[in-house]
């Protein structure tokens, strides 16, 4: 055989390998997914992290995985290929204080109405006492001018404060 002819042949199959090679290589780096439309996204980076792994339809290599995915926990080393283990972190931070966060603000809200129960049980018990000392007791009517309660008055009063006082005094659920 003819020294050109070996080497050319040489140089095909080296052509050919070294196509086949940069082919395969492109396609290891490309990852399928599909968002949560249903639209099939593809690209040379992982899908988001919420993306399941039911979607993912191709990663690099043409690999699929063979358990499933952990379970996310605060470890970072734990999170899925190709995600950042830094940022996961941080995200986690900023998950981890925006609980604390929302639990702060609750347990604020709950101090707040307990104390607000706490004062209208208050007023309410020193109101229906006024009214059932005896004293002459005055409010004012519609028209804007002051009148004195009569006995029925006074009793129906009594009564509404009684409820008042019921329903402000017990305990917050």
């Amino acid at each position: 055989m003819n020294t050109k002819h070996l080497s050319a042949a040489r140089l095909g199959a080296l052509t050919v390998l070294l196509a086949l090679a940069c082919g395969s290589a492109s396609a290891q780096s490309i990852w399928k997914w599909r968002d949560r439309d249903g639209r099939v996204q593809v690209s040379d980076r992982p899908p988001p992290v919420d993306v399941p792994d039911k979607d993912i339809l191709q990663r690099p290599g043409g690999a699929r995985p063979s358990a499933p995915a952990p379970a996310a926990s605060d470890n970072a080393a734990s999170a899925p290929a190709g995600v950042d283990p830094a940022l996961e972190a941080r995200r986690q931070k900023a998950q981890a204080e925006q609980a604390a966060a929302d639990k702060a603000r609750q347990a604020a809200d709950k101090t707040r109405r307990d104390q607000q129960r706490a004062e209208n049980c208050d007023r309410a018990r020193r109101q229906l006492a006024a009214l059932e000392s005896g004293q002459r007791v005055g409010r004012m009517n519609d028209s804007g001018e002051r009148e004195i309660l009569d006995d029925t008055g006074r009793a129906q009063e009594i009564a509404r404060y009684r409820q008042i006082a019921d329903t402000a005094c017990q305990p917050a659920p």
